[in-house]
């Protein structure tokens, strides 16, 4: 069964209500069969604007990343609380005709006058985390302008301003708030500061009538702020990095209370950075993410560990012993990812031993096809490294969803996955030039040692780099062939959610559609959470029976978008049901 690109594009020529009607429809069809397309190219994003101002582009002639800036300068208007120009991000590059892999990345700094200390209370205990994001403490040195101007100089095909035009309509003539924007109001305003003593109110204003009401469904939302941002971020990225907007972000991030400690300095002197990607092999394909702070070698470890631990039944996602196996593989990464990943350039991170295939079968040899670990405790993958082995204390870190995630194949074959970020919803909730500051340094420790006294990986450091929990992934064939691509928002979950899509795609064989709208396990700790609504009683049984302490979660809100080459090389698109996204493809 095929969808025509017709059924889609009808999503973005009704009105807003009658659109949600039409997309959650067609998210019942393609949650059964997918979306194939005959066409090279698609795209797959969280939101209907962002995705039409991305195949836009396309048709325009663009670039996989021409159009993901216009994607992400669309997101940062009408989806503020999950990512923004003022936020960061990292991004998977393919190049179909080298057959070459790059990584963008554009995650946050701290500032020159950070300090370990700077989430503690005088009394030596924690800041509470709402006391820290609405604040001017936790806003590091926005990424996400220099990684699109420095992708951009690289595989841009479009000039770089007609990248904006979209955004720039939305933000001056307005767009219709999304029934997903008015539940972000109307479920986190409390969260948002009301007066001055909770912090700075720009977010509340913004989101509430006269009358103190969460702006309604449809109500018609102008930006003329952000308007005039991207008429000088598209006239010259450098200038948002100095000049007007550094000064406002500075500005902001100083006002009381919790004032932070961003400097002009500080903005000046960031650059998105050109990585070499993480490939890890996986049976007969190499699933390749970011490196560190990015914390996608949690992904490669599942499916290593997966991949070398007892076998799986041929029932795939019908059999609840597969799915026992696929927690237990995700308790045993999140540990190591847990106590050993953080920003390369300031710790030492055993990437070689975490990936190292004899590492990876010693923690496979933990599991059981019958029982669940009791205990999961980090491992000891120094010597499976050629550098000396670092102590580093027990991880001390919170790590809360507000992210998104989209993929871009254009017409030349080449490929963008990008995972993006204010950190929590709403990031720090205050406003520069009409858009919302991240709040990613909350991302790091709180403490900078633990109670031996031993350095936390991620703790607070100047000009350091939070962990991230950002996994935007694309698979290889032997030959070096775009296969898929993948990743989610969900904070800590984020490594849960894609590889869920990974092994449902690559193992049980389904199809996109059919991988996203599987149920989101999560196996982390103690604990393996289960998105009850969608996962069968026999599933949550067989997880209990197995040994787990199961939490059934109405909680696991994925933002799943994926891309599919099949064998005939035709794409398969899958979009996440749980938000507001649309796939289209360009003819």
């Amino acid at each position: 069964m095929k969808l025509q690109s017709h059924t889609l594009k009808l999503c973005f020529l009704t009105s807003l209500l009658a659109f949600t009607a039409a997309c959650n429809s067609t998210e019942q069809h393609t949650e059964r069969a997918g979306l194939i397309a005959d066409q090279k190219a698609m795209v797959v994003t969280a939101n209907p604007h962002a995705t039409r101002a991305g195949a836009d582009v396309l048709r325009a002639g663009g670039s996989a990343v021409d159009a993901a800036i216009a994607i992400e300068a669309v997101l940062s208007l009408v989806e503020p609380q999950s990512s923004g120009l003022a936020g960061g991000a990292f991004m998977m590059h393919y190049d179909q005709q080298t057959k070459s892999l790059t990584v963008y990345d554009g995650r946050e700094t701290a500032p020159a006058k950070a300090a370990p200390d700077m989430f503690l209370l005088p009394s030596g205990e924690k800041m509470g985390f709402l006391d820290a994001k609405n604040s001017g403490l936790s806003t590091g040195v926005p990424g996400v302008v220099s990684l699109l101007q420095l992708a951009h100089n690289d595989h841009g095909k479009l000039p770089w301003s007609m990248n904006f035009d979209a955004a720039k309509r939305l933000a001056s003539e307005g767009f219709a708030v999304s029934p997903r924007l008015h539940g972000m109001i109307k479920r986190f305003g409390k969260y948002i500061p009301k007066t001055l003593e909770q912090g700075q109110t720009d977010a509340y204003h913004y989101f509430h009538t006269a009358n103190d009401e969460p702006l309604p469904v449809g109500h018609l939302l102008k930006n003329a702020d952000y308007a005039k941002t991207l008429e000088i971020v598209a006239n010259n990225a450098s200038d948002f990095y100095r000049g007007s907007i550094a000064e406002q972000i500075v500005s902001a991030v100083q006002l009381p209370p919790r004032a932070g400690h961003l400097e002009l300095a500080d903005l000046a002197s960031y650059s998105a950075s050109r990585r070499t990607a993480l490939c890890s092999p996986y049976k007969d394909k190499q699933l390749c993410g970011p490196p560190p702070p990015s914390s996608w070698i949690g992904v490669a470890m599942m499916l290593g560990i997966l991949e070398r631990g007892p076998v799986a039944s041929a029932a795939g996602a019908k059999d609840p012993a597969n799915w026992a196996l696929f927690g237990e593989a995700q308790r045993l990464a999140y540990a190591d990812r847990d106590h050993y990943v953080a920003d390369s350039e300031s710790v030492i991170v055993p990437v070689k031993g975490m990936l190292n295939p004899d590492y990876l079968a010693l923690r496979a040899s933990e599991l059981s096809p019958h029982t669940a670990v009791k205990a999961i405790k980090h491992g000891d993958p120094w010597a499976f490294d050629n550098m000396l082995p670092a102590k580093v204390g027990q991880d001390a870190t919170d790590d809360t969803p507000g992210t998104t995630h989209f993929v871009v194949v254009d017409n030349q074959g080449d490929v963008v996955s990008m995972t993006a970020s204010v950190e929590s919803i709403f990031g720090s909730t205050r406003m520069v030039g009409g858009m919302f500051l991240n709040n990613q340094l909350t991302d790091f420790s709180f403490f900078e040692k633990d109670e031996s006294g031993t350095v936390i990986a991620n703790a607070v450091a100047p000009g350091k780099r939070p962990r991230s929990s950002m996994s935007p992934t694309i698979v290889l064939d032997q030959e070096g062939k775009f296969v898929m691509a993948t990743g989610s928002p969900g904070g800590n979950s984020i490594l849960a959610y894609t590889a869920k899509t990974l092994l449902a795609v690559l193992d049980w064989g389904l199809s996109a559609q059919q991988a996203v709208a599987l149920p989101n396990l999560v196996g982390r700790g103690d604990k393996v959470r289960i998105e009850s609504e969608r996962a069968s009683s026999e599933l949550i049984s067989g997880l209990r029976d197995y040994g787990f302490e199961v939490k059934e979660s109405a909680g696991e809100n994925s933002g799943l978008s994926v891309v599919v080459r099949l064998a005939d090389g035709q794409l398969e698109g899958g979009v996440d049901p749980r938000r507001e996204g649309v796939i289209e493809v360009v003819d």
